[in-house]
């Protein structure tokens, strides 16, 4: 909520055409007029145009030849002749109409040359404007937040079998929702691509990008994959069972339905009117990229970063824990570009690794840097605070008792020290993994990867105010989920946390 208030009321709304070549090709009224449409489409506004306000009136009146009547062609051409369009009934009309709404009235006189003719993006608009509340689009945004698909989404009168049930996928071998009147086919499906069950019945709607990638919807942005399309023999539903195989990368579990027309080829390749694809990539998605290398990372953190804290632990004030503080004092206090550079540096130059992910002849390669810049810091990390916790439970009380009952150094550490050393170190867990999800916004940035943490950065940098808030939608929700699984993990290894209520004194 406050993201949204901040972007849409304190930031200039104009900075969003800095990166738009649209509207660097435009000028004078056209550009005017492209802006009025790009806020409509943003939420900072509510817009309409004379011109479709007289086509609408006149559709209603003659039909679909109204473009050649004559009073048609007068009411539209009066917005360019400046001393005679306020006489115009349709222009009354209109000036009456959303005057009684609350709109603003603009008229953008036409602009021509001292010889009369019109310079270039200068022809005349009226237009009628409403600024929206920065509260109302909030009230939209969390009202379709959520959205489930039914039988009824489809307005096609056409349409008389309406159904939800399960039927045998022919592209999985296995059962599958299916629909009829939903807007997809598959609502529920199985396929071998992680996590391999997949649903468009329920949607997260976190908004949609309108500069980086137009008219998109973020979801959908952060979850396809990002490489080439991948091609391969399929058959079209009307055609399965059949000898006929065509090469496509079409992805018949996305099919939607077609509200017009069919062509003839989409009769004979499909079965009903769900003829609307889309297609599938190669490679990871935005979201998997980022879950990879993270994952990878905390696992070899932790892997390396524990032990070696107990080791320094064990061995307070020696040679391996000094030099173990000399790393944690190294990767905590550089600061995070630096480091990140040098690892890139070593890499490129003695290891040969890719640099960027575009730059990577093999692909693989290209994830080692990025995950050794991730996992070396966390493993600092969770060295020094191992050692300072197990630092501290050497020195209880609990483990004098146990020595003076003679009990071994090692028993005392692996079944008293440690485990409760460990304690504070699971609370992480949850966010650690968690974290992943979201990437790591200077790690991907350097190294150019295709993920959610690079996602934010291009999205300020471009100000897709739409990508922006959904990214903070995306990182707040997961960190109070990392929150709320980090305290339930205490709750089951430290006895001394309980979620039962007991009286007291």
């Amino acid at each position: 909520m406050t993201v949204m208030l901040l972007v849409f009321s304190l930031i200039d709304r104009k900075v969003i055409f800095q990166t738009d070549d649209v509207w660097n090709k435009r000028s004078n009224n056209e550009r005017t007029i492209y802006e009025y449409t790009q806020y409509q489409k943003y939420g900072y506004l509510e817009f309409d145009n004379y011109a479709t306000f007289v086509q609408q009136k006149y559709r209603g009146l003659y039909g679909d030849s109204y473009t050649k009547n004559p009073d048609f062609i007068r009411d539209m051409a009066v917005v360019q002749k400046p001393s005679e369009y306020l006489e115009n009934e349709s222009v009354k009309e209109f000036m009456a109409k959303y005057s009684a709404k609350g709109y603003n009235i603009v008229y953008l006189e036409p602009l021509t040359y001292n010889n009369g003719r019109v310079k270039p993006g200068g022809t005349g608009y009226l237009i009628a404007s409403r600024e929206r509340s920065v509260f109302l689009r909030l009230w939209d945004y969390l009202k379709g937040f959520i959205t489930i698909e039914t039988v009824n989404d489809v307005k096609d009168p056409e349409l008389t079998d309406r159904y939800i049930r399960i039927e045998k996928d022919p592209y999985s071998g296995f059962f599958a929702l299916v629909g009829s009147g939903t807007t997809h086919k598959y609502l529920v499906y199985f396929d071998g691509r992680f996590p391999f069950m997949h649903w468009n019945w329920i949607h997260l709607n976190l908004g949609v990008s309108y500069t980086k990638y137009r008219g998109q919807q973020i979801t959908d942005v952060i979850n396809q994959p990002t490489g080439e399309l991948d091609t391969r023999l399929v058959q079209y539903p009307a055609l399965v069972g059949t000898d006929k195989w065509d090469e496509s990368a079409v992805d018949f579990h996305k099919l939607a339905y077609n509200n017009g027309e069919l062509s003839e080829m989409d009769k004979e390749l499909f079965n009903d009117k769900y003829t609307v694809v889309t297609y599938k990539r190669k490679g990871l998605s935005m979201l998997e990229n980022s879950f990879v290398i993270g994952l990878i990372a905390t696992v070899f953190a932790y892997l390396l970063g524990i032990p070696l804290g107990v080791f320094n632990a064990r061995n307070k004030d020696k040679l391996g824990d000094k030099l173990g503080m000399w790393y944690i004092i190294f990767i905590t206090s550089v600061p995070a570009l630096a480091y990140i550079f040098l690892f890139a540096a070593i890499g490129t130059t003695l290891f040969k690794l890719p640099y960027a992910f575009a730059n990577a002849e093999v692909k693989i390669l290209a994830y080692i840097l990025p995950i050794i810049s991730l996992t070396l810091p966390h493993m600092g990390s969770l060295m020094m605070w191992m050692r300072r916790y197990m630092i501290d439970q050497m020195n209880s009380d609990y483990v004098k008792f146990a020595r003076a009952e003679g009990m071994s150094e090692g028993e005392i550490f692996s079944q008293h020290i440690a485990r409760n050393a460990i304690i504070p170190i699971v609370h992480g867990i949850p966010a650690n993994i968690l974290a992943c999800l979201v990437g790591a916004i200077i790690t991907e940035r350097v190294y150019a990867v295709p993920g959610v943490g690079n996602l934010l950065t291009n999205a300020i940098n471009g100000h897709d105010n739409g990508i922006i808030v959904a990214c903070t939608v995306f990182y707040t929700s997961l960190s109070i989920i990392a929150l709320i699984l980090g305290d339930l993990l205490m709750a089951k290894y430290d006895p001394r946390i309980s979620f039962e209520t007991k009286g007291g004194r």
